[in-house]
């Protein structure tokens, strides 16, 4: 077992340097309250792995992490607290274990679920947040759940979000503090859209293995299961089938390049990760996590780009508010659409638009409910208004409240028929 020297630590914070703030008081309870602060980590792969590490490492005594997945042999390469025998098991409670074992006196609770499971309750108990995680709509959710705690006449119901997020060789950071920066839901329109394969070529003519893979997940699996099975792309069984299926169609149509990694990368739209990325950008979160328990510097204003394609490059800015975010804004997200265009070819659009990204919206007016989702009935009596067009459903400039069943907040969409 590895023990941790808090000296330098201590040092550090027993007095101030040229960029402390100057109002920073260098005392013990520094440190003290350092080891008491609750954090969270929010992921356990790649990012989350380098950034439990530096928790340890930095004198945070009391870390909580949350991961829904377990370890895939095709993690072991970059998650270096997981090990060849730990296949198959969660990796919140295998990394929690590693680093208790490896780091005297931390300790990690692990939670093997999904973050939706936990209540307001349960993250109002941690001072800090930090996101390592490659699902938009994860972040989404616990962006705006931190930002509906906030009391403002209860200063600790304000629980800073640290983000990080890699991509291959760039990778950004950033501080969010609910109510003051601007929040996760403002910088969408930085998430490039998903790729996506026309349907004629993945039904008749495929050229690539990615077409083999989407024709087995797009079209194979609803031909063979129907509404019987629900695919669940977290199911080692599930993406063996599709990887399976995928590969008869390749050597059906001669096709080299089909893998069982390539397969779960496409169906889980999964990023392909770089170790030294997740390694910087782990750093840079948890210095800033640092720095907020501690007040020892001020915390970043408000988000780091880093790009390692050619040579270490880093830029940080301030990224602002937009007052019609529908998390953090105070107006209605206008959207521009041509009337004559039914509800089916809005809601599609609406999965495209960088300011609202809603994969299964449910739309209502004040007057009328547009499109329901749920209950099974809703869906019924609302599905003939699909092919319908916008002209005949609303009125120009009329407000229509969208909610996803993936996001814990509605949008208001002002909606200017073209």
């Amino acid at each position: 077992m590895l023990e941790i020297s808090l000296a330098p630590i201590e040092l550090l914070l027993s007095r101030s340097g040229p960029f402390s703030e100057e109002d920073y008081i260098p005392e013990e309870d520094n440190v003290a309250g350092l080891k008491a602060l609750k954090i969270l980590v929010i992921g356990a792969g790649g990012l989350g792995c380098e950034i439990l590490k530096d928790l340890a490492l930095s004198g945070f005594k009391d870390i909580h992490v949350i991961d829904m997945d377990t370890i895939d042999l095709s993690n072991l390469n970059r998650q270096f607290l997981f090990r060849k025998s730990d296949v198959g098991k969660p990796k919140a409670t295998v990394a929690a274990d590693f680093i208790m074992k490896r780091v005297k006196g931390v300790k990690v609770t692990p939670y093997y679920g999904k973050i939706q499971d936990k209540d307001d309750d349960y993250y109002m108990k941690f001072g800090i947040v930090i996101c390592g995680l490659d699902n938009i709509e994860a972040r989404r959710w616990i962006n705006s759940t931190l930002y509906n705690l906030v009391d403002e006449s209860n200063p600790d119901s304000l629980k800073p979000l640290i983000d990080g997020g890699t991509e291959g060789f760039k990778g950004q950071a950033r501080v969010i503090i609910p109510s003051v920066t601007s929040c996760f839901e403002c910088s969408l329109e930085l998430i490039g859209p998903q790729v996506t394969f026309p349907i004629c070529t993945i039904a008749n003519t495929p050229r690539l293995p990615e077409h083999c893979i989407e024709w087995a997940s797009v079209i194979e699996w609803d031909r063979v299961f129907g509404s019987s099975k629900k695919m669940d792309t977290d199911n080692p069984e599930h993406i063996q089938w599709l990887y399976e299926t995928a590969l008869a169609r390749a050597h059906e149509f001669n096709i080299d390049g089909v893998s069982y990694s390539l397969t779960q990368g496409i169906v889980k739209n999964i990023i392909p990760a770089i170790a030294s990325t997740n390694a910087i950008i782990a750093a840079s979160c948890v210095n800033e996590a640092f720095k907020i328990a501690t007040t020892c510097n001020p915390f970043l204003n408000n988000y780091m780009m880093y790009a390692g394609d050619h040579s270490v490059y880093t830029y940080t800015f301030e990224y602002q508010r937009k007052p019609n975010c529908p998390v953090c804004g105070t107006t209605a997200v206008t959207v521009r659409f041509d009337g004559n265009r039914t509800l089916q070819e809005f809601i599609d659009k609406l999965a495209e638009l960088p300011e609202t990204k809603s994969k299964q919206p449910s739309l209502r007016t004040v007057s009328r409910s547009l499109y329901l989702r749920q209950p099974p009935q809703l869906e019924e009596i609302t599905r003939p208004n699909l092919d319908k067009t916008l002209r005949e459903l609303i009125e120009p400039g009329e407000e229509v409240a969208m909610t996803d069943p993936n996001l814990p907040f509605s949008v208001n969409l002002r909606v200017e028929l073209i």
